[in-house]
């Protein structure tokens, strides 16, 4: 027998060997776009969003809630300083940067060439020769596989998750690293995209120190800054490296023009509005629709010193806080329950009264992009869904999907009465004045549960519509854990919840909607959905190998969602809304997937001491 197990043995090694086999010709490329092609060719000089001649120096003042207790961001404890991570990280650089005005393409910083198998089986980079830490120690492969042995183990949760289908990863050359991941593991862009974003660690610097614990100590970093002071708590200061390794490649070109770049802190939201307001730092991305509204009215934008401007972006918005159903609680799991509860929610109203009409109405899990559905089916998604009609509501195939009708007055009559029918087809009736099964004679409540008072007043118009008709609707927010420990375990009849899909949606729409997640307490599938039709929509999502098979599955997928009233579809906006001292300039004329500001404005002397002069500062 151990002849027999040594034989297994050799021959399980020999078949890794041949899964793990290094391609004899890897055909690097400048920059990587999963199913969407690269808008910039090899020797593109810089990127079109930029202004490759602006100027250099100036301070940008920026803002932050809360404190911060740490300059590592990647151990998943204490609280990380801003500017540390993200899509433009000033401290630490990435195998590949992500271009501003594409769905999804990365071009080479670190990296100067890429290489990704057909289906996704191994991914090759090349460091840049040139590429340095601040210490001037070079940026090396085993510094690569020391970050990602770093963040598979010691990651966050999803990272963890992702990056377990790397199985092995290899040096093949001075300067070249290969990935491979589970050959018999599922098409995962995800690992792809994840892998190229590593901002890489400084193996020489954490040798004797232990990475995975918090620090005040600010490591070294190979980016286009370095932090020059700091207060915990109070403030962090990032300096441009004048001697940065990158300033002259395409990637880096007019970005990151400001000599300092600095954020102070505040634990309260309104002080911090007043801060900006009184000159204190320079810009705020403002969220809230009140204080866009009314906290910058004054001299100061009437004179044109205090800018208020909407961005928009491209990247899909999603779902807002959506109102989610338990699906596990019976009574949700009619779709005509459902549809009657979405007719009752007045969107138009809540959003005219309590929120200055500052949102627009959600109407696509992928809001604002072009992964969302419009109109009817197309011919490929009749194609994809033509198999499919039996399981799917007969409106996927007829109707464009569009909110219940509002005229933004509150009491819609219409509304109401076909409410009331739908209820009463799926067994529910008005009894003395109460919604009641029809044979138990069981009440119709809801309970919703959230995270914060403020999504308690925006169901104040939706519970009073529900009560009108005889539903008991409550609703509490509660405190954080105790909401996260809920949702884990599904102890709730409705809530509120986000849906960010990103521009390449894949494994995320697994983990918020797919029939297996509904049943891992640790998933986003809060709803319990558990529909075959979703599954095998979101499967097509992932394996899509072209942008039209993408934009088929995911406009496919959005009409079946929405025409089950899974969710209640609320707040949707696609635009940044910029409030910022006139101090800056600024490229034009393009949406771009994010907001810019950091790594593509510049200081203007000459606005700038206008707005001085304006403050009575020399």
């Amino acid at each position: 027998m151990a002849i027999a197990a040594g034989s297994e043995q050799d021959a399980s090694s020999a078949e890794e060997t041949k899964a793990f086999q290094v391609p004899d010709h890897i055909p690097y490329e400048h920059g990587l776009s999963l199913v969407f092609d690269l808008k910039y060719p090899a020797d593109f000089l810089h990127f079109d969003y930029v202004n490759p001649d602006a100027p250099r120096g100036g301070t940008l003042e920026l803002s932050a809630g809360g404190t911060y207790d740490s300059f590592n961001h990647w151990a998943g404890r204490g609280r990380p300083a801003e500017g540390l991570s993200g899509e433009t990280p000033l401290l630490y650089d990435q195998l590949l940067v992500r271009s501003a005005d594409e769905p999804s393409a990365r071009y080479g910083l670190l990296a100067e060439g890429v290489a990704v198998a057909n289906d996704y089986q191994w991914i090759a980079f090349k460091i840049r020769e040139g590429a340095r830490f601040h210490d001037g120690e070079p940026v090396t492969v085993d510094d690569v596989i020391f970050t990602f042995k770093l963040l598979q183990d010691h990651g966050s949760p999803v990272t963890r998750t992702n990056l377990r289908a790397v199985q092995e990863t290899r040096q093949i050359g001075e300067r070249e690293v290969i990935f491979f991941n589970d050959p018999e593991g599922i098409n995962n862009r995800n690992v792809v995209e994840m892998l190229g974003a590593m901002e890489i660690l400084p193996k020489h610097y954490w040798d004797d120190r232990d990475p995975t614990r918090t620090t005040r100590v600010p490591p070294v970093g190979s980016g286009p800054y370095r932090v020059a002071d700091h207060r915990v708590g109070r403030y962090v200061v990032y300096e441009r490296d004048p001697n940065y390794w990158a300033n002259d490649l395409p990637v880096i070109r007019g970005r990151f023009n400001f000599k300092q770049i600095k954020y102070d802190y505040f634990m309260d939201e309104q002080l911090r509005r007043q801060a900006l307001n009184n000159g204190g730092y320079d810009l705020l991305l403002e969220t809230v629709s009140k204080s866009w509204q009314l906290d910058y009215e004054g001299q100061a934008q009437d004179e044109g010193h205090l800018i208020l401007k909407r961005q928009t972006i491209t990247e899909p918005a999603g779902l807002w806080w959506a109102v989610t159903w338990n699906l596990r609680h019976e009574r949700f799991q009619d779709v005509r329950v459902r549809e009657a509860l979405w007719l009752l929610f007045d969107f138009e109203f809540t959003n005219r009264v309590l929120m200055h009409s500052y949102y627009d109405n959600a109407t696509s899990y992928f809001q604002g992009s072009q992964l969302a559905h419009e109109g009817l089916p197309s011919e490929a998604e009749l194609e994809l869904l033509e198999p499919l009609r039996d399981q799917v509501p007969a409106r996927v195939f007829t109707e464009p999907y569009a909110p219940p009708p509002s005229r933004g007055y509150g009491y819609n009559r219409e509304n109401k009465l076909q409410a009331l029918k739908l209820f009463q087809e799926a067994g529910w009736e008005v009894r003395n004045g109460r919604l009641v099964h029809t044979e138990t004679g069981e009440p119709f409540t809801i309970e919703f549960v959230v995270i914060a008072p403020a999504l308690v007043r925006l169901l104040i118009v939706y519970m009073d519509s529900l009560n009108r008709i005889g539903i008991d609707a409550r609703a509490r927010a509660i405190e954080q854990a105790n909401y996260f420990n809920r949702m884990q375990h599904r102890q709730f009849e409705s809530t509120r919840q986000n849906f960010i899909p990103g521009s390449l949606p894949g494994p995320n729409l697994r983990h918020q909607f797919s029939s297996e997640a509904a049943e891992q307490s640790g998933s986003l599938n809060w709803a319990g959905i558990q529909d075959p039709v979703v599954d095998y929509l979101i499967e097509r999502i992932i394996n899509a190998d072209s942008e039209e098979a993408l934009l088929t599955a995911t406009r496919a997928f959005d009409r079946v969602m929405l025409w089950n009233f899974y969710y209640i579809p609320g707040l949707a906006d696609a635009d940044v809304r910029y409030v910022h001292w006139n101090r800056f300039g600024m490229p034009e004329g393009q949406a771009l997937r994010r907001p810019a500001h950091i790594d593509t404005w510049w200081f203007d002397e000459e606005k700038s001491r206008q707005v001085d002069e304006w403050h009575g500062r020399d």
